[in-house]
């Protein structure tokens, strides 16, 4: 189903607006957007006001129907013909948008329903335990707060995130709130054993061993996000994420029954709708750098709406901003004279700092890596 946008009316320009100070007394509050909707706001504060919002220069949407491709993955350990075909699905997949949805991925849906409940726990608790992990301090093991890219981005997100590092080291459980400790730790420990499935079926997707990627360190790392996105007075105004490409090798996201999610296909905007029981796969910037532009990362956003909360929790495998000498640049096996390489060897925590620093400006961090 192709989305609909909606254009938003430009606040007013006041010269004498100071948006840093208003951003900072937000911030102070360590509250976050579901504060402002606890505390009965009826208007969208001007730092949340998108300019154009939804339409981001995007031609209108076209009639054209697409659904990304729901691939079960039964079988694929026991039946070599099976994993042949989820591999060629997986391949196009991947060249094609890099989005697409796995069932039957080995993860018990009650794990899949603590880890929603787990989050809303989180965020649902009483507002002074939550505040005590609110904090912009990346060092932290776990940090809670309302957009990494507050104070850079053209304008805030209707939406708060915690972030929590679970590998290559697991946090202590001391380091995680009480409200979801016990779900980032199994959750984390079902999403790693996915996602070293999913990376050898990639491998293979490329006509490697089914090890390469893994064995390169692709999923070394894992950050777990808890996204809270809390029903929206005026969403035409707003977003819940704005356009942006994943800064890791691989995202497993699982959302709620809400929706709000889109992918930017072929130009258009295009609903990613929830399927019950399945999770979302999608291919990141380090991916995309790493196979020289065969598998693709592609932009996607989070509609704000009035009916909420909504909740989804995404996996990311990436090592982020942890010290690490290990280099990364397009595989010397996918490489030849009519396909040189693309982009030059960085390390993941150089390309997080970049994307952290340019903070989802609707711009790709690729292009700083470029050749």
């Amino acid at each position: 189903m192709v989305a609909n946008g909606t254009n938003a009316v430009q606040p007013s320009i006041d010269s004498n607006y100071d948006r840093q100070s208003e951003l900072k007394a937000f911030d102070d509050t360590k509250a976050g957007v579901k504060g402002l909707v606890d505390a009965g706001v009826s208007a969208v504060p001007r730092i949340f006001i998108h300019p154009h919002c939804n339409s981001d220069d995007t031609p209108p949407p076209s009639k054209t129907q697409f659904s990304f491709s729901v691939i079960d993955l039964a079988g694929i350990e026991q039946d070599p013909i099976r994993r042949k075909e989820v591999v060629e699905k997986i391949r196009d997949a991947g060249e094609t948008g890099g989005f697409f949805q796995v069932i039957n991925h080995g993860i018990p849906g009650r794990v899949l329903e603590e880890a929603l409940d787990g989050t809303r726990r989180f965020y649902e608790q009483d507002a002074e335990v939550r505040k005590e992990w609110y904090t912009r301090d990346t060092g932290k093991v776990f940090m809670y707060n309302t957009n990494f890219d507050l104070y850079s981005a053209p304008a805030a997100n209707w939406r708060d995130t915690f972030y929590c590092t679970m590998a290559p080291k697991p946090p202590n459980p001391e380091e995680l709130p009480e409200a979801c400790r016990t779900m980032l730790l199994e959750y984390s420990k079902e999403v790693m054993q996915l996602g070293h499935s999913l990376f050898e079926l990639l491998s293979e997707a490329l006509g490697l061993n089914p090890n390469y990627l893994k064995n390169i360190g692709c999923s070394d790392g894992l950050a777990i996000l808890g996204h809270y996105y809390p029903a929206c007075p005026l969403p035409e105004l707003t977003m819940g994420t704005s356009k942006h490409a994943d800064n890791d090798f691989l995202t497993i996201l699982l959302q709620d029954q809400l929706g709000g999610l889109q992918v930017l296909h072929q130009n258009q905007w295009i609903d990613l709708p929830p399927t019950p029981g399945a999770l979302v796969v999608n291919i990141g910037d380090l991916l995309q750098l790493i196979t020289n532009d065969k598998f693709k990362s592609s932009e996607h956003r989070v509609l704000a709406n009035r009916v909420g909360p909504r909740v989804s929790v995404a996996c990311f495998f990436t090592t982020g901003r942890l010290p690490s000498t290990k280099v990364f640049g397009p595989i010397k096996k996918l490489l030849s004279e009519d396909n040189p390489p693309k982009y030059r060897e960085t390390t993941v925590r150089e390309f997080v700092e970049h994307y952290f620093a340019k903070g989802l400006d609707g711009t790709s961090a690729l292009h700083h890596f470029k050749l």
